[in-house]
C-alpha cells in the first residue's frame, strides 16, 4: 500500500494537483479588478479590495476584563480601601484617588492612577462599604491593554479575504460603514443535451430532469457571483452558436454536460471553431472529463454531465479558479487526515472522491458511489480522498474534506 498524502502514477491523464495549477494559473491571468462600495451589512461572502487598516487603537484605552474593583497594588497593604468612584461602561472615569479603589465593570475604561482589577469574587464589602481583598494581586492583572487587538496603522485584513461574519464585525469594531469589494463575478450557467427538461414538466422517453444547472446557480450565490442562467443547449450547432455568442458580457460560461471529440458534441466543435479548446483527461474520479476553452475571448469550463462527477469537480476545480480570479489566495478547501471505516481492496489509476461521512471518528462511505447518485452527497458530510494505486484496510488514514468547506 501507497502511504498516505503520496499519489501515485497517473499514465496519461492529468494529475489533479496539475490541472488545478493551470486553472489558477488562467485564473490568475484575468483577474476581476472593478470593484463596489458596499454598506458593511451587504459584503457577506464577497472579496475584500483594498487591505483594511486600522485607523485607531483597538481597544482604544485601557479596560476591564471583569466585574470588580480597580487599584494601584502599591496603595494595598492589606487592609479595606474605601470605594471612591463607579466606573460603568461607556464612562470616562476620574483619576484614582490615592490609597482608595474604583468600583468597575466589564468593558470600563480603567482610571488613571489604578494598575489592577481585582474581581469581585475575591473581595469582601465591609460593612462601612470599604472593601476588603482576599488574594494577591499583581499590576497588569484583568487589565486589557490599549491596543491589544490592534493599533492605528496595522493590517487587519488583507485584499484578497473573504467577507464572512466574523470579519464583518472585525470590520465593524474599527468603526468601518461600508467596504470596498470586488464586482460579482458574473458566470453564465448552460446545460447540454436534447435529453434534458426542466423540472415540472412531464418526462418524454429518454428524457432526464435536469439538476445540475440549480446544483451549480444556487452553489454559485455564495462565492460572490452573478449568475446568467443560460438554460439547456440543444444538440444542434448553429443554435449552440447563437446562444454562446449571446454571453458576450459574462466572464466565464460554465456548462455541464462534457466536451469530447463525439460527432454530437456540438459545444465542443463551436469552441474549436470560434475560440479554443483544451480537453483535460483528469486522474479523477468521478469526473475524469472536463474540459476549458474560450468562446470568442470568453472562458468556457465543462463540468461532467454527471451529477456526482459535476459535484466533485466543481468543488474542487472550479470553485477554486472562480475565488481566485477575485483575487482569493487561499482556495484549496481544508483536508485532514481520518481513519478509514471500509475497505478499499483494489487500487485504481484515478484518484477517488468518494461521498462520505464521519461515524465515530473513522470515514465511512455511501453503498452507491455511482457517479450518477447524487442522493450520495446530500447522506455525506464530506468527501474521502482515496490516492491513485492504493488499497485500503480499515484503520488507515484517508483524506476527508468536510462539504462545509466547499459549499460556501
Amino acid at each position: 500500500m501507497n502511504p498516505a498524502g503520496k499519489p501515485g502514477k497517473t499514465g496519461s491523464l492529468m494529475a489533479v494537483e496539475v490541472a488545478l495549477a493551470r486553472l489558477l494559473a488562467m485564473a490568475e491571468a484575468s483577474p476581476i479588478r472593478e470593484r463596489e462600495r458596499l454598506p458593511l451589512a451587504q459584503v457577506q461572502g464577497r472579496v475584500l479590495a483594498d487591505d483594511l487598516i486600522s485607523t485607531l487603537d483597538l481597544p482604544p484605552w485601557p479596560n476591564s476584563a471583569m466585574d470588580g474593583y480597580a487599584l494601584r497594588v502599591a496603595d494595598w497593604t492589606g487592609e479595606p480601601l474605601v470605594v471612591s468612584q463607579k466606573i460603568f461602561a461607556g464612562q470616562a472615569p476620574e483619576p484614582l484617588k490615592p490609597g482608595t479603589c474604583a468600583r468597575i465593570f466589564t468593558g470600563a475604561p480603567v482610571p488613571a492612577g489604578a494598575d489592577c482589577v481585582e474581581m469581585q469574587e475575591n473581595t469582601e464589602v465591609q460593612a462601612d462599604e470599604r472593601v476588603r481583598f482576599t488574594e494577591t494581586m499583581a499590576p497588569g492583572q484583568n487589565i486589557r491593554p490599549q491596543g491589544q487587538e490592534a493599533t492605528v496603522g496595522e493590517l487587519i485584513l488583507p485584499a484578497g479575504t473573504r467577507l464572512g461574519p466574523i470579519e464583518q464585525g472585525l470590520a465593524a469594531s474599527l468603526g468601518c460603514a461600508e467596504l470596498d469589494v470586488i464586482r460579482k463575478v458574473r458566470v453564465a450557467v448552460l446545460s447540454t443535451g436534447d435529453e434534458l427538461i426542466e423540472p415540472g414538466q412531464a418526462l418524454g422517453p429518454g428524457q432526464i430532469y435536469n439538476s445540475n444547472r440549480v446544483l451549480l446557480c444556487s452553489w454559485l450565490l455564495p462565492l460572490g457571483c452573478e449568475v446568467i442562467d443560460a438554460g439547456i443547449l440543444p444538440d444542434d450547432l448553429a443554435t449552440t452558436r447563437t446562444q454562446l455568442g449571446e454571453l458576450k458580457d459574462v466572464d466565464l460560461i460554465l456548462s455541464t454536460g462534457g466536451v469530447s471529440v463525439g460527432e454530437a458534441d456540438f459545444l465542443g466543435i463551436a469552441l474549436r471553431e470560434e475560440g479554443e479548446l483544451t480537453l483535460w483527461k483528469l486522474a479523477i474520479k468521478p469526473g475524469k472529463p472536463l474540459t476549458f476553452g474560450h468562446f470568442r475571448g470568453v472562458p468556457v469550463i465543462g463540468l461532467p454531465g454527471n451529477p456526482a462527477s459535476t459535484l466533485v469537480t466543481f468543488a474542487l476545480l472550479a470553485r477554486p479558479y472562480l475565488l481566485r480570479r477575485q483575487g482569493v489566495k487561499e482556495v484549496e478547501p481544508l483536508k485532514f487526515q481520518v481513519p478509514a471505516g471500509f475497505a478499499w481492496p483494489k487500487a485504481g489509476n484515478r484518484r477517488e472522491y468518494l461521498r462520505g461521512r464521519l461515524e465515530n471518528g473513522r470515514a465511512t462511505i455511501y453503498r452507491n458511489q455511482s457517479s450518477g447518485v447524487l442522493r450520495s452527497a446530500a447522506w455525506a458530510d464530506g468527501l474521502v480522498e482515496v490516492l491513485e494505486d492504493r488499497t485500503l484496510i480499515e484503520g488507515d488514514y484517508v483524506g476527508f474534506i468536510p462539504l462545509s468547506e466547499v459549499l460556501s
